[in-house]
């Protein structure tokens, strides 16, 4: 970072009395604010420079003059050099064409500290001069080395470098040097107030690369320089393919399999006695040659390089046959307990060969057969007329695909069924052949199993463990520890006898499926140390196993009869997050992938993986094959939230194509599913995506009448008529297409009978065993599970020791209200409330609340401008860490003890609006006011960044500029608005319309808008192109309130930001983009007192309102009908509510649409959710018994009147 100036310190000296050494003083402060403010503009996201088109000259280095095919040329050397390990050549390359600017190696560069190699390659691209950017770059390189010699008490080469590499800058900033310079007299340069923060070398060599990637990235130079361009794998091979093959077409005597030796020279079959042989196909000409040097052999594309056998051959069997893959249920399905709520790299991009390989082809009569497969079984017709085609025609792809001939009707798109399990659902799977039989699992262990069709849930098992004695300490341990279970993935054996359940702590159960619909337990395996993360059923050798991952980062395939362990592979560096077993002809192969995002491909051997790669996303990834196994994809979620869903290119081992539609951040781990052989459908957004196969922009989508979650989990069951979806409350929603809703009618008033399961299922899992001899062995027909039923009581089979758990069928206006009967909470134990723990003596009104983008924390200012922050710890009751009120949460101090308080004027220290807040994207800093200056705080050490915008007028009101993070909004007591540029500190405009102080800000990026609310009660709208004001309105005053309103409006946007939520201590409103009024409510009966504060959740369907009385409403978001009344009993004690003590502000989580946090006039903060049994915020009434119907404002002042006087 820069080192500020001393000019406080001298401004403390002898002539600091004098006026003009007060002045020099503040202009010294004022130059040391500035350049704090141009070190911030590269730490965080809100403060980037904008990077304005310029029209500098891009330095091109010596190939300046290339054509564009030349170009190309270089980037086809580089993937080559890249795909052949020569890495040194490939950086070289990079730095003398000066094309591609490789971010990774410069990173690793940077930590590693060769920083002469770092300068070097940095050359390539830029030098010191070229503009400020790349000066900034080089001055921060320099100054970690010149530190880091301070730091090993090498003060000779610090005087080196101060010397050779730090003299240059002193032209531009001698000062600056000179202070520099000074760090030699100290002992230890922390000593210096700038620097006392800074840690050890690696801590400081990330933050400084974190500011050099940005520099980066605005510097013109490297403009179009940071991405390599995409194309497949293996290019320039394939265009030497392509150039043999046509060579070999214009052969006079062409051989069938030529034999080239050389490309130096152009290919010619030599002349032969015999009959001309049949046309080439359009395999690769230049078979699997021994390798005898470092290169392989030209036509080897397969992803996977063999260690032992089967050959490449066969493996590159996998890509090209087309027989049925392993059932339904072999799809991994995302566990979500390893992730909080959080660049297509080419899989199977770098083949790896050890060293002891010499890389032979391994044959067996299996890939022999493959191979002969792969080289013959055209007509001689189709050959000749592929020889004839021309050039641009030849396909070098994997099988092709028929064409879609189906339409949206076939998706499963109407909700038939609405179910609830009673607790969180984490998984789901359609029974194999029974094609209405669900079975689920939850987040506190148990499993149960539905037909969908009768709404019957025939069987529920709740966690146990089976026998403790014969499990590992390591578990008696932890479940003594914490006794909390949750099922990270449940599903059915390919036909449907067993099925496997694995749980968040290293316990796989089994369980057979009999004919009753009843569970019996058959085996329990102590699988993992940690969670099991994944399970999964496969059939090497026509013996049925069981393939389990987990957190201990192995993947473990266990014998389903005898239950012994039959493989472990390693090699994972993190917890393997799903697995996906497959085969192709007799080849049986796994495909795992891990929280790192490292994707690796395993034979059923203990020769290690067979790749090593990255993932799109690079975390928490999961993969599938199409129902007939010839099409991979694979979908999964970034840290940052970015979704990737992608088909693969087996054959080159590179991403096919890459679905859109997801957007930038999704709030969970993105789970999908396929169907049909083409479609695919993803949980996002509070909604089911769904694409074609080969068309990568969204078919449609659906929200299945409202109600999911931001990521919810899905399944089709086997014939794709059916969709499972998680919802909200616990719930399961069932989507049908015709087939399904057909289906469902037939089975709608029958109960479950075993009847209609397969005939062949027995209790013995021998017996299960022996009938599973491939995949086929689940291919049952539709008529055997739609048999007549028989009732279950006439069941004599069931076992008497438990209790069958049958939901009873309610009719849907019974159920609503019942809900609504419910919908009063006026007890404790109807809903979950913790007030957050408080370590400090002093307590002051919480005037502002806000959680943390990430959800982990939540943040609240204080009236006497003092901030607060409680962070939730991972633990194994909340592996997430995200905020819950099942868990006490810390109150969080850095370690200097420092607490991060406001400027605060003492004329304003009664008014509680003008605390204001704001918190950057990352949460790594904050920007705040409480009736003084603006602080900007570092949320890592609470230490105060820099102050602007001294009072009078006071800042009452922040918000950032959606499109440009260095523009803030800035509402003031003095009634206007000012738009203020933080990286030139300056005030662009001020907004007048007002005439009172500034309350609230919201802005809309789709309609280019910023709209503001003030204590006069009007709503103004400007325009953020040239902030002109373009519509202004008063809120209406309610029936029978003659006074005109003032007092704090508060406004938000929707997340469709159109609509306008407005809260008023008089009403609650919700206006459209022209500030038309189109639903309002007033408080009244129940809810009677005034409105302290209205926020909607985090999905949108619900707004949470705060009441003077202490009682919190939760209101449909589309019509503001009351759906919950929460008492103040009900989350503080009676002497609190008796003081009248009431939350003055409320947040909602960002992610949980159900949790919010309640800032409350004592300072006190509460975290509230609704309970594990009853977990719903009620529902909203029917319209004849609704006591609080919807006020529109277009109706008449008579039809306000009346609604008034009920």
């Amino acid at each position: 970072m820069d080192i500020k100036g001393k000019g406080e310190r001298r401004g403390a000296e002898k002539q600091a009395s004098t006026a003009a050494g007060e002045r020099k003083s503040e202009r010294e402060r004022e130059k040391g604010r500035r350049r704090v403010l141009e070190t911030l503009e590269i730490c965080d996201e809100y403060f980037l420079p904008s990077v304005q088109p310029t029209f500098e000259l891009e330095r091109l280095g010596n190939p300046g003059t290339m054509s564009s095919l030349s170009r190309e040329l270089v980037f086809l050397i580089l993937q080559f050099l890249d795909e052949e390990k020569f890495k040194d050549t490939v950086h070289k390359l990079e730095q003398e064409s000066g094309f591609y600017f490789n971010m990774k190696h410069f990173e690793d560069q940077v930590l590693a500290g060769e920083w002469e190699e770092v300068e070097k390659y940095l050359c390539g691209f830029t030098k010191v001069e070229d503009n400020r950017y790349s000066m900034k770059i080089f001055f921060e390189i320099r100054k970690q080395k010149y530190l880091e010699a301070l730091d090993r008490h090498d003060r000779a080469k610090a005087v080196e470098i101060l010397v050779k590499d730090l003299k240059v800058f002193a032209s531009f900033n001698e000062e600056l040097f000179k202070e520099i310079t000074q760090l030699l007299t100290l002992d230890n340069f922390r000593q210096n107030e700038q620097l006392s923060k800074y840690g050890d070398t690696k801590s400081a060599r990330n933050i400084m690369l974190m500011e050099l990637k940005k520099l980066i990235e605005a510097n013109p130079l490297f403009r179009e320089k940071l991405t390599f361009p995409a194309f497949k794998a293996s290019r320039l091979r394939t265009l030497i393919n392509q150039s043999l093959n046509w060579q070999h077409q214009l052969c006079k005597n062409p051989r069938p399999n030529p034999d080239i030796k050389t490309l130096f020279t152009d290919h010619s079959c030599a002349p032969t006695n015999g009959a001309r042989p049949p046309p080439p196909t359009n395999a690769p000409l230049v078979g699997p040659i021994p390798k005898t040097a470092a290169f392989p052999p030209l036509g080897v594309h397969s992803p996977f390089q063999p260690v032992v056998s089967p050959s490449p051959s066969a493996i590159a069997g996998w890509m090209s046959g087309s027989n049925p893959s392993i059932p339904h249920a072999a799809v991994a399905q995302g566990p979500p307990g390893l992730v909080p709520p959080p660049n297509a790299a080419a899989f199977l991009k770098h083949p790896r060969t050890p060293t002891s390989a010499p890389g032979m082809d391994y044959q067996t009569a299996d890939s022999e057969h493959l191979m002969k497969r792969m080289r013959t079984g055209q007509s001689d017709e189709v050959l000749e007329y592929k020889r004839r085609l021309p050039e641009s025609t030849v396909s070098f792809s994997g099988p092709s695909h028929p064409a879609n001939i189906y339409s949206q009707d076939d998706l499963p798109r109407i909700v038939v069924r609405t179910l609830n399990q009673g607790s969180s659902v984490m998984s789901l799977d359609f029974h194999p052949t029974q094609q209405t039989i669900l079975l689920v699992g939850t987040n506190v262990g148990d499993i149960g199993i539905w037909e969908v069709g009768s709404r019957e849930r025939i069987t529920h098992r709740t966690f146990k463990v089976w026998d403790i004695t014969a499990c590992s300490t390591t578990l008696q341990a932890a479940l003594v520890k914490d006794a909390t279970i949750s099922v990270n993935r449940c599903l059915w054996s390919p036909d449907g006898s067993i099925l496997g359940v694995a749980f968040s702590k290293h316990i796989v159960q089994i369980y057979a499926f009999l004919s009753n619909g009843e569970l019996r337990q058959q085996m329990e395996i102590d699988a993992h140390t940690g969670g099991v993360n994944d399970i999964a059923f496969s059939h090497p050798n026509k013996v049925l196993c069981i393939i389990t991952c987990g957190d201990d980062k192995t993947i473990k395939v266990w014998d389903a009869t005898t239950r012994q362990q039959l493989h472990i592979f390693e090699g994972h560096e993190a917890p393997v997050y799903s697995v996906c077993p497959h085969y192709k002809e007799n080849i049986q192969f796994i495909f795992s992938t891990a929280i790192d995002g490292k994707i690796k491909a395993w034979l059923y051997d203990c020769m290690g993986s067979r790749v090593d790669y990255d993932a799109p996303g690079h975390w928490c990834t999961t993969m599938a094959y199409s129902a007939d196994g010839s099409r991979l994809f694979s979908c999964g979620t970034s840290k940052d939230g970015e979704s990737h869903l992608v088909e693969w290119n087996e054959t080159e081992g590179s991403v096919k194509r890459t679905y859109s539609g997801f957007k930038r951040r999704s709030l969970g781990v993105v789970q999908f599913d396929t169907t049909r052989n083409r479609f695919l459908a993803a949980g996002d957004e509070f909604m089911i995506k769904f694409w074609d196969m080969d068309n990568t922009n969204i078919l449609m989508t659906t929200d299945a009448d409202g109600g999911l979650p931001a990521s919810p989990r899905l399944r089709f069951n086997k014939e794709g008529s059916l969709l499972a979806v998680t919802a909200n409350e616990n719930g399961i929603k069932i989507l049908a297409n015709a087939d399904g809703q057909h289906l469902i009618r037939m089975l709608e008033t029958r109960p479950f009978d075993g009847s209609r399961g397969p005939s062949n299922i027995k209790p013995s899992v021998g017996n299960v065993i022996s009938a599973v001899t491939g995949p086929q062995a689940s291919n049952l027909e539709l008529a055997d599970r739609i048999s007549p039923a028989v009732p279950m009581t006439s069941l004599v089979t069931i076992d008497n020791s438990r209790t069958v758990d049958v939901k009873p069928r309610i009719s849907e206006d019974a159920e609503k209200i019942k809900s609504w009967k419910l919908a009063d909470i006026v007890d404790s134990a109807h809903l979950k409330a913790l007030r957050l723990p408080d370590t400090m003596t002093s307590s002051a009104k919480v005037v502002r609340l806000l959680y943390t983008n990430s959800g982990l924390a939540v943040l609240a200012l204080t009236l006497n401008g003092i901030h607060k922050l409680w962070k939730w710890n991972r633990t194994e009751r909340n592996p997430s860490a995200k905020s819950s009120a099942s868990v006490v949460p810390q109150m969080w101090h850095p370690s200097n003890g420092i607490v991060m308080s406001n400027d605060t004027s003492d004329n304003n220290t009664a008014e509680e609006s003008t605390g204001c807040i704001a918190l950057s994207k990352n949460d790594s800093y904050v920007m705040s006011a409480s009736g003084g200056k603006v602080s900007l705080f570092n949320m890592m050490t609470f230490k105060v960044m820099t102050t602007f915008m001294p009072p009078p007028p006071a800042a009452t009101y922040l918000a950032f500029h959606p499109q440009d993070n260095n523009i803030i909004a800035i509402g003031m007591d003095d009634s206007t608005i000012q738009i203020y540029n933080v990286r030139i500190d300056e005030v662009k405009t001020k907004l007048k319309g007002h005439q009172k102080k500034i309350t609230g800000l919201a802005f809309s990026q789709s309609m280019n808008m910023l709209v503001s609310s003030g204590a006069d009660a009007q709503l103004c709208m400007w325009s953020i192109d040239g902030w002109e004001k373009r519509k202004s309105k008063f809120l209406q005053v309610p029936p029978g309130r003659g006074t005109p309103l003032v007092g704090e409006t508060k406004v938000q946007f929707h997340n469709d930001q159109t609509h306008l939520l407005v809260s008023h201590e008089s009403q609650l409103a919700i206006y459209d983009g022209k500030l038309d009024c189109v639903r309002s409510w007033y408080p009244r009966e129940t809810l009677a007192a005034p409105i302290s504060s209205a926020i909607y959740s985090c999905d949108g369907q619900l707004v949470y309102v705060g009441f003077c009385d202490g009682a919190v409403g939760v209101f449909d978001a589309d019509n503001l009908r009351l759906r919950c009344r929460i008492a103040p009993s009900a989350y503080i004690s009676p002497v609190a509510s008796a003081a009248n003590i009431y939350p003055w502000v409320i947040a909602a989580h960002p992610s949980e649409p159900n949790q919010i946090a309640l800032g409350m006039t004592d300072g006190a903060v509460h975290v509230i959710e609704p309970s594990d049994m009853e977990p719903k915020w009620g529902v909203p009434p029917p319209p004849e018994n609704g006591p609080l119907p919807t006020i529109s404002s277009n109706n008449s002042l008579t039809a306000q009147a009346s609604e008034s006087q009920r």
